[in-house]
C-alpha cells in the first residue's frame, strides 16, 4: 500500500498537497491529518466527497507500506506496517533539513508553496481539473503566498496559479475560505494576545512578542497571528501560545530583513521567510505557574536570539555616491545644462556655505533654455534644506523623497559637518525592485585567502592598512572579482582607491621601498616592488617560510574615476570619483564588482550592478544603452567573454551591440587590434573569430574579414601545441607574444592580395607580422608544387621564409604529403649546412664577392641532393665550383 502524508495542524497548502500527490500518483491514498486549520475543514465539510481524502483510521489494518509520500513535511510519524523495506519520498518547498536519512528520495525546491511544484507535474501530464480540484490546489497556493503578494512567491507560482484559473478553479468560492473571521474562541486568545503585546526596537525594526496561555483552545493559532499581524502592521509578530500539545509559536513577517523561518529553526520548527511555525514540548502536568515560566523563558530565548537573527536594515550610507557634485545658487542655467550632459545627471543639489539651499532640476533648467532665459540656479530651483543622514533608513528615505517630489538627496554627516554624499530615486529603486537585497552582499575573504600566495595576501593587508590610516577605502576590482567567484585562477590585479592612489603609493615606497612611476592625468602610480627591501620583508615575519618571488614586480594603484565621452568612439576625459562611479564606468555587469579590503571590510563584496546575479546566471550585459557607443571595441569585448565562460549575450545588449556595430568603422586600427590582440590567448579562439564574423563584427571592421568554421580545429590546435625545440621558434618575435604571430598570420593567411593589403593598413599590422603573413599566404598557394622535387629546391624555396609562416602553413593545408615535406625540412634538411664556409674560402686566397654565395649555395645542394656524401667529395666539388665561379687566372 502506498499513503500520503502531511503535518498535522494542516493548511491549504499542506491538504493541496496531498490531493496534488494523490493525482499524480494514482494508486496512493492521501491521508488526512488528526488536525486542519478552520478554514480547511470548513471547506472540506462542504467539498470533501468530490476528493479523494481517506482518514488513518480507514486505512487497512496489517497491510505493509511500500511508499510513504511526506508533502509539506520533513518529518515522519510511526505508522502501523513501516518496515525497513518501505520507501519514503519527501516533497517539499522548505529547505531540506540535514537528518533525513540519506535512503529517502528528497524533492525541496524554493517555491511559494508546495502545491505549485505538484500542478507543474499536473500540467506535464495534460489531466483536466475538476472545478473542486483546481480550487482545492488554488487555495493552496494563494494562501502560502499571500494571494502571490508575499516576498517568497516565485514566477512559477504565478503560472501554476494561472494554470489553474484556466482549468476552472473558482476565485468566488476561494475568497470565502481565505482570512476567515476569528472564531469565538480565537477571538478571546487574540485578545489576551494584543493585551500582553510587547514592542521590541531590533536593528530599527519593530518586533511584536506576544504570549498567553489557551490550554483551552482547539481551533489553530495561525488565523490569530494573522489578524494581530494586520493589525498591528510590525516588521516582525511571534505569538506564544501554551497548548494541551506544547508551546506554540506562530511567526510572521512583512520585512525582508525579518525572516522567520529562520527563526523558527531555533525551536526545531519551519517555514518560510514570512511565515514560520514551531512547537515546543510542554512538561508533562504542567500546571499555570509552570507554563507562564516556560513562556517567559521562551520569550528570553527570543529576546537574545533576535538580534543575530534580524538582519540589519540597508542604510542611506550603503547605497549613496560619495564626494556629490554640488553647485552654487549662482550657477547659470547654461552651465547646469553643461554639467547635466556631462555627468548625465537629472539634478544637482544647490548648496550655499555648506548647506543646502534647493535642487535644481533638468526640467527647470530645459524650460529655461527653451525661453532663452540663463536664471542662476538661485531663481530656478525648488527651494528648501532636504538632507537625509547616512544612518537614515530607506523607508525614511522613501517618505523624505514623497513627501518632497526631490529626486537627488544630499547626504549630510552630523558628525563631520559636511555634505558627504548624494543618493538618487534610481539608487532607491534599485534596492527596492530586488525582494531581497541583502541576499546580494557575499563576503569573499576566504575565498580571496584562499586564491593567492599567502605573500599576496599579506601584501593586500598591508597596502589595505595603510590606505585606511589615510582615511582611503582598497578595493581589488573587476575580472579579478570575476574569476574568483567563477573559481577560475586569479593572477595579477589592480587596486582601486576611493582617494588619492598616487598619495598612496608614495606613502608604501617610503614605508617599505622600491619606486613609483604615475600619471597625474589618470590618478594612476605604478609601485615597483623592492624584494631586498628589509621593511618589506618584515611583513613576512609571521609566514613560515616565505617565497618572496611569488611577489608580483610591481603592482598598479588607481583613484577611483568616472569617465566621459565628448562624442561618440572617443577617447575618455576622466575625473576623480566614487568606486560606485568607477565600477559604473565599465564594460559588463560582471566586470563590476569589487572586494573591498581595509579594515572590518575585508573580503566584502561590493555589487551595485547585479554582476553577482549575471555572473550566476551566465549572462553578458551592458550597464546603460550608449554602451557600446561610448566604445564600439566593446562587442569584439562581449563576444570574447561570451565564448571564454560559455555565457550568453543579454538580448537587448545584443540587439545594441548590432545598432552599434557600423561605429566600428570610426575606430582606429591600434584600438581594435588592441582588442583582437587579446583573441589569441583565449583557448576557444576559434569559436570567438566564428562569433564574430556570424554577427557581421569582422565584416564592420574591414568588408575583407572574415573567419572560416572548417579552420577551427586547425588554428585551435595550432595555438595549443607548443612548438619542439626543432622549430626554434622563440617565445616572442619582435616583442610580440608568439601566439599572437601564428593566430594573426593563421587567420588573415587567406585573403586575396588585394584585400591582405587593404586589412594590414587597417589594423596597422606591424611590418614584421604583416610580411609572415605574407609569406604564409604565398606558401600555402605553391607548397604543392614542391612536393616530390629535390631537396636543394625545396631548401631554395623555404629558407627565405620565416618558420612561423612555415609553422601555419603546416597546421592550415593539413595535406599529408605536405606536413611530411615540412616535417623533414625543420627536422633534417635545414639543418644539412656544408663543411665549408665563407671563412675558408677566404683562406683558400679567394676573393670576396658574390660568387662567394653562388659557391656555398651549390655546396649546400649537392650535400641536400647527395652528390656529396663525405668530405674528400666535398673537396672535389669545391674546386669545381671554384673553377667555375672565378677568373681562369686565379683557378689556375
Amino acid at each position: 500500500m502506498n499513503i500520503i502524508l502531511t503535518h498535522e495542524q494542516a493548511d491549504f497548502d499542506a491538504i493541496a498537497g496531498l490531493l496534488g500527490t494523490s493525482l499524480i500518483q494514482g494508486s496512493a491514498l492521501p491521508v488526512l491529518p488528526r488536525k486542519m486549520n478552520r478554514n480547511v475543514r470548513s471547506f472540506l465539510s462542504l467539498h470533501g466527497s468530490e476528493l479523494p481524502f481517506v482518514e488513518a483510521r480507514d486505512l487497512s489494518a496489517g497491510v505493509e507500506l511500500e511508499l510513504v509520500t511526506l508533502v509539506d513535511t520533513q518529518s515522519l510519524v510511526t505508522l502501523k506496517g513501516f518496515t525497513r523495506k518501505t520507501r519514503v519520498q519527501v516533497i517539499d518547498h522548505h529547505m531540506e533539513k540535514g537528518t533525513l536519512d540519506p535512503e529517502w528520495s528528497v524533492r525541496c525546491e524554493q517555491v511559494g508553496a508546495v502545491t505549485t511544484l505538484l500542478v507543474e507535474a499536473i500540467q506535464e501530464s495534460t489531466r483536466r481539473l475538476t472545478t473542486t480540484q483546481s480550487t482545492l490546489l488554488l487555495l493552496g497556493i494563494y494562501e502560502d503566498t499571500g494571494s502571490l503578494s508575499y516576498a517568497s512567491t516565485t514566477s512559477r507560482d504565478i503560472r501554476a496559479a494561472a494554470y489553474l484559473l484556466e482549468q476552472g478553479a473558482s476565485l468566488s468560492i476561494a475568497i470565502n475560505y481565505l482570512n476567515p473571521p476569528l472564531s469565538e474562541e480565537q477571538r478571546l486568545v487574540n485578545d489576551r494576545l494584543l493585551e500582553k503585546a510587547e514592542t521590541h526596537l531590533i536593528h530599527g525594526l519593530r518586533i511584536v512578542i506576544a504570549a498567553t496561555s489557551a490550554l483551552e483552545i482547539s481551533e489553530e493559532v495561525s488565523s490569530i497571528a494573522h489578524k494581530m499581524r494586520d493589525l498591528l502592521e510590525p516588521d516582525g509578530l511571534i505569538i506564544i501560545v501554551a497548548t494541551e500539545e506544547g508551546y506554540r509559536l506562530v511567526l510572521r513577517s512583512t520585512s525582508d530583513q525579518v525572516n522567520v523561518a529562520l527563526i523558527a529553526t531555533h525551536f526545531n520548527g519551519g517555514g518560510h521567510e514570512r511565515a514560520a511555525a514551531a512547537l515546543v514540548h510542554r512538561p508533562s502536568g504542567a500546571g499555570a505557574d509552570k507554563d507562564a515560566e516556560e513562556l517567559e523563558r521562551i520569550k528570553k530565548e527570543l529576546l537574545r536570539i533576535l538580534p543575530s537573527m534580524i538582519q540589519q536594515p540597508i542604510t542611506v550610507r550603503q547605497i549613496m555616491s560619495r564626494k556629490p557634485r554640488l553647485i552654487p545658487p549662482s550657477l547659470s542655467a547654461a552651465e547646469a545644462s553643461k554639467l547635466m550632459q556631462k555627468y548625465g545627471y537629472e539634478g544637482f543639489p544647490v548648496v550655499e556655505n555648506g548647506r543646502v539651499s534647493g535642487l535644481l532640476t533638468r526640467r527647470s533648467v530645459d524650460r529655461s533654455l527653451a525661453h532663452k532665459l540663463d536664471l542662476p540656479a538661485s531663481s530656478l530651483m525648488e527651494a528648501g534644506s532636504v538632507v537625509v543622514s547616512p544612518e537614515d533608513t530607506l523607508d525614511h528615505l522613501q517618505e523624505v523623497m514623497t513627501e518632497t517630489g526631490w529626486g537627488q538627496v544630499p547626504v549630510f554627516d552630523p558628525d563631520k559637518n559636511e555634505i558627504t554624499g548624494i543618493v538618487t530615486r534610481t539608487d532607491l529603486l534599485k534596492v527596492l525592485s530586488t525582494r531581497q537585497p541583502r541576499k546580494r552582499v557575499h563576503h569573499l575573504a576566504s575565498q580571496l585567502d584562499g586564491s593567492l600566495p599567502v605573500e599576496q595576501v599579506a601584501l593586500l593587508k598591508t597596502i589595505a592598512d595603510q590606505a585606511t590610516k589615510l582615511g582611503m577605502a582598497a578595493y581589488v576590482v573587476g575580472g579579478f572579482v570575476r574569476d574568483l567567484i567563477l573559481g577560475r585562477p586569479v593572477t595579477d590585479f589592480d587596486i582601486v582607491v576611493e582617494g588619492d592612489a598616487i598619495c598612496l603609493t608614495q606613502v608604501l615606497v617610503d614605508k617599505f621601498g622600491g619606486r613609483m612611476v604615475y600619471h597625474n592625468r589618470f590618478g594612476t602610480a605604478k609601485w615597483y616592488l623592492d624584494t631586498n627591501s628589509m621593511a618589506l620583508q618584515a611583513i613576512y615575519t609571521t609566514i613560515k617560510n616565505p617565497v618572496l618571488p611569488t611577489l608580483p614586480a610591481s603592482l598598479d594603484l588607481i583613484t577611483a574615476r568616472t569617465e566621459f565621452y565628448d562624442h561618440p568612439t572617443a577617447l575618455p576625459t576622466v575625473e576623480r570619483s566614487s568606486i560606485k562611479l568607477d565600477l559604473h564606468r565599465r564594460d559588463f555587469t560582471i566586470n563590476t564588482m569589487a572586494i573591498r579590503l581595509d579594515g572590518q571590510h575585508y573580503g566584502e563584496l561590493l555589487d551595485h550592478y547585479g554582476g553577482y546575479n549575471d555572473l550566476k546566471k551566465g549572462v553578458i550585459r551592458v550597464l546603460h544603452s550608449l554602451s557600446f557607443i561610448d566604445d564600439p571595441t566593446r562587442a569584439i569585448r562581449a563576444i570574447r567573454f561570451e565564448q571564454r565562460f560559455d555565457f550568453k549575450i543579454e538580448e537587448r545588449t545584443f540587439d545594441l551591440m548590432l545598432e552599434a556595430a557600423g561605429q566600428l568603422k570610426s575606430i582606429t586600427g591600434e584600438r581594435i587590434r588592441h582588442e583582437l590582440d587579446l583573441l589569441f590567448f583565449e583557448e576557444r579562439v576559434s569559436r570567438m573569430l566564428n562569433r564574430l564574423s556570424e554577427t557581421g563584427l569582422l565584416s564592420s571592421i574591414h568588408p575583407a574579414l572574415g573567419w572560416d568554421p572548417a579552420h577551427s580545429e586547425n588554428i585551435s590546435q595550432l595555438l595549443a601545441d607548443t612548438p619542439s625545440a626543432e622549430w626554434e621558434l622563440p617565445e616572442r618575435m619582435w616583442g610580440h607574444p608568439l601566439c599572437r604571430v601564428l593566430g594573426y598570420t593563421f587567420w588573415l593567411m587567406n585573403l586575396t592580395e588585394v584585400g591582405l593589403r587593404s586589412v594590414i593598413r587597417r589594423l596597422h599590422i606591424p611590418a614584421n607580422i604583416a610580411e609572415v603573413i605574407q609569406q604564409s599566404r604565398s606558401l600555402s598557394a605553391n607548397i604543392k608544387d614542391l612536393v616530390g622535387k629535390a631537396p636543394s629546391t625545396i631548401c631554395a624555396r623555404l629558407d627565405d621564409i620565416n618558420l612561423a609562416a612555415i609553422r601555419c602553413v603546416y597546421y592550415h593545408n593539413q595535406d599529408p604529403a605536405e606536413q611530411a615535406l615540412i616535417n623533414d625540412y625543420i627536422l633534417h634538411l635545414r639543418k644539412i649546412e656544408p663543411g665549408i664556409d665563407g671563412h675558408d674560402l677566404l683562406t683558400m686566397g679567394i676573393p670576396t664577392g658574390p660568387h662567394y654565395r653562388f659557391i656555398l649555395d651549390e655546396l649546400k645542394g649537392a650535400w641536400l641532393d647527395g652528390k656529396i656524401s663525405s668530405r674528400e667529395q666535398e673537396t672535389i666539388v669545391l674546386a669545381d665550383l671554384v673553377r667555375k665561379y672565378t677568373s681562369p687566372t686565379l683557378s689556375d
